[in-house]
């Protein structure tokens, strides 16, 4: 953790965040009757207390896509991939797993996206992606492979466009999000990066019942 952290809790990433995104908005005339219309999209766990400022900001309704890391049994932290609940795969830097091991945590990986899918479901806002602006939202990105997993995902389902929009990620990886993403909202980008919790003074870790809460209070928010 910095002495001096950029922020001090996921919700206050969030306000931060969503002024920004309100502000590259308002560069767009929402109000035309033919305009796109967004759509906020979490990573959850971590990414909905950060997510629900931004959709409230915005007055739309807040939706997740669940990735996780596909990981070495004998690194949990390191990154080689990551996947979707949905079946969607991306690979660091081989196109197809060639080992056991591999193919096995590949599984263990879509399992548990799953299963936090379902744990989710009773929360979530009958949308579509296709058509809309989406907001991709996380509260950091270190590697990169669960929004980038995440944003082929939601692609899919022929959106208007795609942001990928966090309150911190490193500076070397802001080619790649431009790659996958249609913009990029990016609050801070240090060098060196470390890890996203760093950046927060208070960085807790966000459990299924508090994500679940966080959609339920959005729906209840617009009705």
């Amino acid at each position: 953790m910095l002495s001096n952290p950029f922020f001090e809790d996921r919700a206050d990433a969030g306000e931060k965040l969503a002024e920004a995104v309100e502000n590259e908005l308002g560069k767009f005339n929402l109000t035309a009757p033919d305009a796109v219309k967004p759509i906020v999209y979490a990573l959850p766990r971590g990414g909905l207390p950060v997510a629900v400022p931004v959709a409230r900001r915005l007055g739309c309704p807040l939706d997740v896509v669940v990735a996780k890391k596909i990981t070495r049994p004998d690194n949990l932290e390191l990154a080689i991939g990551a996947a979707t609940a949905d079946g969607h795969v991306l690979w660091q830097k081989q196109k197809q797993p060639n080992l056991h091991w591999q193919k096995s945590a590949l599984q263990q990986a879509e399992n548990s996206a799953q299963s936090l899918l379902g744990d989710l479901a009773s929360g979530r806002p009958n949308v579509s992606a296709a058509g809309a602006l989406v907001i991709l939202v996380d509260d950091g990105i270190a590697t990169g492979m669960t929004v980038a997993v995440a944003a082929v995902a939601l692609q899919s389902q022929q959106p208007a466009a795609v942001w990928i929009c966090a309150p911190v990620a490193p500076d070397d990886l802001m080619g790649f999000l431009a790659e996958i993403g249609d913009k990029s909202i990016i609050l801070e980008t240090p060098n060196p990066f470390y890890s996203v919790s760093r950046f927060y003074a208070q960085f807790p870790q966000v459990e299924t019942a508090e994500a679940l809460e966080c959609l339920q209070r959005q729906i209840e928010w617009r009705l």
